[in-house]
């Protein structure tokens, strides 16, 4: 998935129509200023997206903060916000305590993860002692303590600790058959595996929205190192164009832009409705995106 892709789609008569948008952010660090987080979460929020979710640091390292930021982004902006919620280094009892509290301050939808070991992605995992041991138990547990909206994980290119493509699969189709009502992909640059993972969920019988995760490049070194660890494919023509554009700002961004367009477009072409933007608490490149595939609501209502 590396061509570019100049075409306005706001000036195509097949202009792809509205999806439903969600937006993931992660809680600002320490020494990041918090006000431009806000701003950019008001930014997105002007793309009326379905949901937006907020992180769960590796190892649970941001799990107070997790829950708070999702509280008040529905406070402030009025958008259902989804927690996200990880089985790592946590028992049952803990973990139900951190759900029932997300419901209290009224959050009703999670994001529910096996999680990153401490070491981060790739790190060897293992399961807490008394703890949910993978995401399929959790869903199974969250179901069964309150009536929440659940998201999973669904890898195109398969997880890189699964023992095929076909073992990956069932364990997708369990974690919907235990209470998930949503699938979000891991970001994928090859269209012709997404289809293949599309045709495999289908023969499982996996019957709900699978969004699409796209994540724009800001630095394509950091892309990379990131791709290696999840078990994500960069395709050899997608290096090829991609090359030396860390050097070059501004042809990064416009890069970067051209090429989520065509990947969203791919993915419509396949059939995908929703659309779930890694947007590394950065608005700029996700509204540009969606603006140039006519989903912004000012380009909406102009077509309309």
């Amino acid at each position: 998935m590396a061509r570019s892709a100049p075409a306005d789609f706001r000036r195509r008569p097949d202009r792809p129509a509205a999806p439903r948008l969600s937006f993931e952010f992660f809680p600002p660090k320490p020494d990041q200023p918090v006000a431009a987080f806000w701003r950019t979460v008001a930014d997105l929020a002007a793309l009326d997206p379905q949901f937006c979710s907020v992180t769960f640091g590796a190892g649970g390292s941001t799990r107070r903060a997790t829950g708070t930021i999702a509280a008040e982004i529905q406070d402030r902006h009025g958008l259902p916000a989804a927690a996200h919620l990880t089985c790592v280094d946590a028992t049952r009892a803990e973990i139900d305590a951190i759900a029932s509290g997300y419901w209290q301050t009224g959050i009703r939808h999670i994001v529910a993860l096996r999680g990153d070991p401490r070491g981060g992605a790739g790190g060897a995992y293992s399961p807490a002692r008394d703890g949910y041991a993978y995401a399929d138990a959790l869903v199974a547990g969250l179901a069964r303590r309150h009536a929440f909206e659940i998201s999973v994980a669904a890898y195109p290119e398969t997880h890189p600790q699964a023992a095929s493509a076909a073992a990956d699969t069932d364990n997708l189709k369990r974690k919907i058959d235990n209470g998930a009502s949503r699938a979000i992909t891991q970001f994928c640059f090859d269209m012709a595996a997404f289809e293949r993972f599309l045709d495999r969920a289908a023969r499982a019988g996996v019957a709900v929205p699978i969004a699409a995760g796209i994540l724009p490049i800001v630095n394509f070194a950091r892309l990379e190192s990131f791709a290696a660890a999840c078990g994500a494919h960069l395709p050899a023509d997608l290096r090829r164009a991609a090359a030396g554009i860390d050097d070059e700002p501004l042809r990064r961004h416009r890069f970067a832009v051209d090429l989520a367009i065509a990947q969203c477009d791919a993915l419509y072409r396949l059939g995908i409705r929703d659309f779930h933007f890694y947007t590394l608490n950065r608005a700029e490149l996700v509204k540009e995106i969606c603006d140039g595939m006519g989903w912004s609501p000012l380009v909406q209502r102009a077509a309309n």
